[in-house]
């Protein structure tokens, strides 16, 4: 079989299943296994702000099915895993980017490395960098205004845009999981019904995290599909230009 048709396969195989069989368990190593392939997914700069809390603490799962609202998914999952923004650690990634940078260089840096050097040591603190005044908003805001009318320009100003960037590629990891769950021969489910704020605080998370979404993890049921897949049409979602 190609590759084409086995994508193909677990394409068609994943659906958000919100029901799961109470007798068969999940091993660890699946989710493992998934959660691995999760940080191969493609992010932002590299800068992997993202962070993978995986419930096995029994008391802690029987907890989150309040916390997310009582949903059958939370209920009857086998496994849970929250994906996490972490804005806030943009410091620590970019240094790990630019000291990787710098392991690899023997001698005089190559016209890329310094280039990478200069990216994670320079552009990525401007482009996170915030101050209770607004003051690097303000720099980035009016440096994207006068740089965009000169030619195509990146509009990075503000933690809005901070924000959108970071849970992009949050999402990314999260399909990338749903994914690997479904090749594995298991069903899942994203949740975004849950108590953003005692969440957080279940998982003793930093004021900068947020929390992208819940995934609940099984063995599906029939019960748990509601009724035959159905998407807008392609003609009405793909423009062709």
């Amino acid at each position: 079989m190609s590759l084409s048709s086995n994508f193909e396969e677990i394409i068609q195989r994943r659906r958000s299943n919100r029901k799961f069989d109470k007798n068969i368990e999940v091993p660890d190593e699946v989710i493992k296994r998934s959660l691995e392939r999760s940080i191969l997914s493609p992010n932002s700069s590299n800068m992997q702000l993202w962070e993978f809390q995986w419930i096995k603490d029994p008391v802690l799962k029987e907890k989150f099915t309040a916390l997310c609202l009582d949903q059958n998914a939370a209920k009857t999952a086998k496994q849970l895993v929250v994906f996490v923004t972490r804005k806030d650690l943009w410091k620590q990634r970019a240094a790990w980017n630019f000291n990787k940078i710098k392991e690899g260089i023997s001698g005089e840096p190559n016209t890329a490395q310094k280039k990478g050097l200069y990216y994670y040591g320079k552009l990525m603190p401007l482009a996170y960098r915030s101050d209770i005044f607004g003051i690097f908003t303000l720099i980035r805001r009016l440096l994207c205004f006068f740089m965009g009318l000169q030619k195509p320009f990146m509009r990075f100003g503000g933690d809005a845009d901070q924000r959108v960037t970071v849970h992009k590629s949050c999402a990314l990891a999260a399909q990338t999981f749903m994914l690997s769950i479904a090749a594995e021969g298991f069903e899942s489910c994203p949740m975004e019904g849950f108590d953003a704020v005692r969440v957080k605080k279940a998982l003793q998370l930093p004021a900068g995290a947020e929390i992208n979404m819940i995934i609940a993890v099984g063995k599906g049921t029939e019960a748990g599909v509601w009724g035959p897949r159905f998407r807008v049409p392609y003609n009405e979602v793909v423009v062709e230009r």
